[in-house]
């Protein structure tokens, strides 16, 4: 009888439901916590009374707490394992979801997002380095299993977009918004429970593999500094990604109802939106797997500024549908890239470390995006000239990106 120090690999089948499972985590901390703000930015900025500015600065304020729990979640590795971090994150964001239903007030708002933005980098740091590890246990279809955790994001899109139209059309006056965040934290409340099992079974695997190195080398693995000189073009062109897809992901309904499109027009365009971002996982799994530089960053990029401009030039229905396709294709699968980028060019010691470095230059971006793309839209701009910053700042990054060669 042989025996082997590796850890063992899940069945196909379990490797597929633990990604799907984990993808709740990033349903959680984006599509829920921060994209369903896209929806409910028009009825609380109607009721509250806000600028565009102040709007923008509610995902500015999101932004900055995210940045937050990116520097944060690196240190509480060194100490927990990612499943409890991604657990707690979890239900922290599912607590403050529906803590802002009871919340009128701007600053109590800002302070809000800001503790939301911690939880969620939390959850999607944690469940990324997860993702990680569990593609490396099925290395054959690792691109794809990363595109399935990324792709979570856009179920909790679709499900916001299907459930929040409907509550505000039927929720009792006055502030009507707040009864979709109570629901938004009940759906939270459920994909947290739905992530045990997936932090359960990869806790057991890292602590297999965690045993067979300390008995093949006789000590833990040492960890070196993470080469960041080397990745800064990569770093520079996702810094610009967070400037660039957050204007869109929080004014385009704002955009879109001013251009005149009703509801159902609304309901359709964000619900398949969020449908392309599941969808992507399988459209990008093969260049994940093939890009051990910067190519798909940049590539991505290229597509996703493309996809923001759309809207900015033209109110027409099937450009609109063509844009919101494309930006939810690409978008989440952009963010995979950086942690396939970091699975190809890192050892498996310094993953943790790479994927936080790209959660924070990605936050840097966000806190940034909001605030400029508001104060144009406050301007003579308009919404349709701050879509065109978002554009432009993404094909930098493109440009930026492409530079990126493997380590």
């Amino acid at each position: 009888m042989t025996s082997s120090s590796a850890a063992p690999a899940p069945r196909p089948l379990p490797a597929l439901a633990l990604a799907f499972s984990l993808s709740l985590g990033a349903a959680i901390s984006l599509g829920l916590t921060r994209f369903s703000y896209a929806l409910l930015l028009p009825p609380m900025r109607d009721d509250l009374g806000w600028t565009y500015l102040l709007a923008g600065g509610m995902n500015t304020a999101n932004a900055i707490g995210y940045l937050v729990g990116a520097l944060v979640t690196p240190l509480l590795l060194r100490r927990h394992a990612p499943g409890s971090i991604l657990l707690g994150g979890a239900a922290l964001a599912t607590v403050l979801m529906a803590v802002c239903g009871f919340l009128l007030g701007s600053p109590a708002l800002l302070l809000q997002r800001l503790l939301a933005g911690v939880a969620s980098a939390a959850v999607f740091v944690a469940g990324g380095l997860m993702a990680a590890r569990l593609g490396a246990l099925d290395a054959r279809r690792s691109g794809l299993l990363l595109g399935v955790y990324y792709g979570g994001v856009g179920w909790g899109i679709a499900a916001s977009s299907l459930l929040v139209p409907v509550v505000l059309a039927h929720a009792p006056e006055p502030h009507t918004w707040v009864w979709a965040w109570w629901l938004l934290a009940l759906l939270c409340a459920a994909c947290t429970a739905a992530l045990a099992w997936p932090a359960r079974v990869l806790r057991q695997l890292d602590a297999q593999g965690a045993a067979a190195s300390t008995a093949a080398t006789g000590a833990a693995p040492k960890q070196a500094r993470v080469p960041l000189r080397a990745l800064a073009p990569s770093l520079a062109g996702y810094t610009l990604f967070g400037v660039g897809y957050i204007g869109y992901m929080t004014f385009v309904i704002a955009l879109l109802k001013e251009q005149g499109l009703g509801t159902a027009g609304i309901t359709w365009f964000y619900t398949l939106l969020g449908l392309a971002v599941v969808a992507s996982a399988r459209v990008w799994a093969g260049l994940l797997e093939r890009s051990k530089g910067g190519g798909a960053l940049a590539l991505l990029n290229a597509l996703l500024g493309v996809a923001t401009v759309l809207p900015a030039l033209t109110s027409a229905w099937p450009v609109v549908l063509a844009s919101g396709l494309l930006f939810g294709g690409v978008f989440l699968s952009l963010v995979a890239s950086t942690t396939a980028l970091v699975r190809h060019n890192l050892p498996p010691s310094q993953w943790a470390a790479g994927i936080s470095a790209f959660t924070i230059v990605f936050a840097v971006g966000q806190i940034v995006g909001p605030t400029v793309v508001g104060a144009i839209a406050d301007a003579a701009g308009g919404l349709a000239r701050g879509l065109v910053f978002s554009a432009v700042a993404l094909w930098i990054g493109a440009v930026l990106a492409w530079r990126q060669k493997p380590l």
